[in-house]
């Protein structure tokens, strides 16, 4: 993704803040940000970089999801949120790529694209030069566990997740303890988060890519 935009869609994800859905089961606290199996898309909004990736939500093996379709393009969807990472600090998703990018040095702003990823942005308050963004991503090249500062700006962090073609066409669980890795990537302690963003990009590497992405929520466990 383009330099000057990983700094707009931190803005942009900064603008206001909407509601999420709580649900309780036996003490357990899920917040809602993604329903894609329920085939809603309320609360999500396109923001466009460079080309449009294109998101629709379709069939699965009987599971409605929501799929990203990239052709040298890099555009994504966000949800204005705010999540108290005191009550509800594990960030759960799924996903699935039908293709990693080939020869993509992903720690360089030529190779800055993947296939699929995951953004959860903070705010810095009044003071939005503090803004700061943890980018969950399945890698084409980093091995698993793997962090790097994004190439563009010092204020988003990358993870890589997944990584590699070992997975391709499957569906893969994740759970992060999203106040953890701020405390272990920014050495502070994390504000609530305001943005959850999703996006599968391959403009500057110019190629294509196919992703799946399945419910995202927060839990307290």
């Amino acid at each position: 993704m383009r330099g000057r935009n990983g700094t707009v869609l931190l803005a942009v994800l900064l603008v206001a803040l909407a509601g999420t859905a709580a649900w309780s089961d036996a003490g357990a606290v899920r917040v809602f940000i993604g329903r894609f199996s329920q085939n809603d898309l309320h609360g999500w909004r396109p923001k466009r970089f460079a080309g449009v990736t294109h998101y629709s939500l379709v069939n699965d093996h009987g599971q409605r999801v929501l799929r990203a379709v990239s052709h040298a393009s890099a555009s994504g969807l966000y949800r204005q949120v705010h999540i108290d990472l005191a009550r509800t600090p594990y960030l759960h998703w799924s996903w699935k790529v039908g293709n990693v990018l080939a020869h993509a040095d992903e720690r360089t702003r030529r190779g800055d694209d993947y296939p699929a990823r995951v953004y959860v942005v903070f705010s810095g308050g009044l003071f939005f030069w503090r803004t700061r963004a943890i980018d969950y991503v399945w890698s084409s090249d980093q091995p698993v566990g793997s962090v790097w500062p994004n190439a563009f700006t010092d204020h988003v962090r990358m993870v890589a997740v997944e990584s590699g073609a070992a997975k391709l066409g499957r569906w893969v669980n994740e759970r992060r303890d999203v106040r953890a890795d701020y405390r272990r990537l920014f050495g502070a302690e994390p504000g609530d988060v305001d943005a959850v963003a999703i996006m599968t990009d391959t403009d500057n590497t110019g190629l294509a890519a196919t992703a799946w992405y399945g419910d995202i929520w927060f839990s307290d466990e």
